[in-house]
């Protein structure tokens, strides 16, 4: 640690696999998930303790390792690196008997299993649900996919295209012009985070009654379901909003205006902040004009509004707007760059990056790996940091020889 981005937290386990108990200490997941979706959601699992051991392929392993630039230091994409952390790499060859009766030892041995293959393909390779469960009725059995078992199996799932058919980028951009994506693989981060509240729900199940069972979530659902307002206008009203924007379709001032020098963001989210907002920008009219009155005068009249209030922010800076608004109680801020945002977090407090030491092993120059720090904050098992992101095969002997009759390792292994 040690940079401006850091709010590092002394309660914290960082860089020791006995720092602490975790909340899932005592878990142990078989994660055949690769990419985005499915890592997140473990990963989310590993940070409070649970053991993870990542099951990978021959030679490549994760295709995300490869998804550079940028890399680390040895070459490994930082896509790779931000949801793999707190993990066990082992290299197995599903396409051969003994690395199927390795995975079959590993999921003996195992609380919960997470993958997210095309459905079938677990199935085919005889690591079904029915299957397992049948061995072991206390399974928690974890399936992603992008638009669920039944008719839409043999769509692929990516982020960008869920987006597009789910509806996100036809109210993401600006009215008049083309839709736009999200700049990060949003729909994969709802669906971890979906996939590992089904999990933690089911294995309250499992504790209270020993019984495991199939938890099965989707892309385009965890989207739909996250579209929230913009779903219920259509779902209630028969709505089909459309694109606004920064702007709010329900509140309005709720959007980014131009300052002096950058865009600030203000969030009006009632008429006393409105009433604030007026005064603070030297028009405390605005408040008493029938156009602007109530909010829905304001989302009414929303296109003068806007006009007036970019002629009056535009003659000072973000900065000074931000702290004269936030100082009469109105929600507004810059529109930061990243690096803007993480200094932002660590001027408050709040965590923001962490450095995991490299293990002895992986060379004398102890390179760490920088982590963004987990947003989950529990007061009696806080959130560790025990491993880095694993090499390509790293824990293949370890795994093998704890949980399997042979420790043979398949071709393309590390040790």
């Amino acid at each position: 640690m040690g940079t401006q981005y850091d709010a590092p937290d002394e309660r914290a386990g960082i860089g020791r696999e006995g720092a602490g108990r975790g909340a899932l200490e005592g878990l142990r997941i078989a994660d055949f998930s690769r990419v985005l979706a499915g890592p997140y959601a473990t990963m989310l699992l590993a940070d409070l303790g649970a053991e993870v051991v990542k099951v990978e392929r021959p030679g490549a392993g994760d295709e995300t390792r490869a998804w550079h630039p940028p890399a680390d230091h040895d070459g490994t994409s930082t896509y790779f690196l931000s949801v793999n952390r707190n993990k066990k790499s082992v290299v197995l060859d599903l396409t051969t008997e003994a690395g199927l009766e390795q995975a079959r030892a590993l999921v003996a041995e195992s609380d919960v299993l997470v993958e997210n293959f095309r459905p079938g393909t677990m199935e085919r390779l005889g690591l079904g649900p029915r299957e397992l469960r049948a061995r072991h009725p206390g399974l928690v059995y974890c399936s992603i996919s992008g638009f669920g078992s039944g008719a839409g199996a043999a769509i692929p799932g990516y982020d960008l295209l869920v987006q597009a058919v789910g509806g996100l980028m036809s109210v993401t951009g600006d009215a008049a012009g083309e839709p736009v994506k999200a700049g990060v693989a949003l729909v994969d981060v709802i669906t971890g985070l979906h996939a590992s509240l089904g999990i933690l729900a089911a294995l309250r199940h499992r504790d209270a009654t020993g019984e495991g069972q199939l938890v099965e979530v989707n892309l385009l659902g965890s989207l739909l379901s996250a579209m929230v307002n913009q779903a219920s206008a259509f779902a209630v009203a028969g709505v089909v909003p459309g694109r606004l924007g920064n702007a709010h379709p329900s509140i309005a001032p709720y959007e980014t205006f131009p300052a002096a020098d950058r865009p600030i963001a203000i969030a009006v989210g009632n008429d006393r902040q409105f009433a604030a907002l007026a005064e603070v920008v030297g028009d405390p009219g605005l408040a008493l004009d029938d156009r602007f009155r109530t909010n829905a005068d304001r989302v009414a009249h929303r296109a003068e509004l806007t006009d007036l209030l970019t002629e009056r922010l535009g003659a000072a800076g973000a900065d000074h707007w931000s702290a004269v608004l936030l100082a009469a109680g109105v929600p507004a801020g810059p529109v930061n760059t990243l690096d803007e945002a993480f200094a932002f977090a660590a001027k408050l407090g709040l965590p923001g990056i962490v450095d995991i030491p490299a293990a002895p092993a992986d060379g004398a120059e102890g390179t760490p790996s920088r982590q963004v720090a987990s947003p989950i904050a529990l007061s009696g098992t806080p959130a560790q940091y025990r491993l880095p992101p694993p090499r390509l095969g790293q824990h293949t002997a370890d795994i093998l020889d704890r949980f399997s009759d042979s420790a043979t390792e398949p071709d393309g292994s590390a040790t």
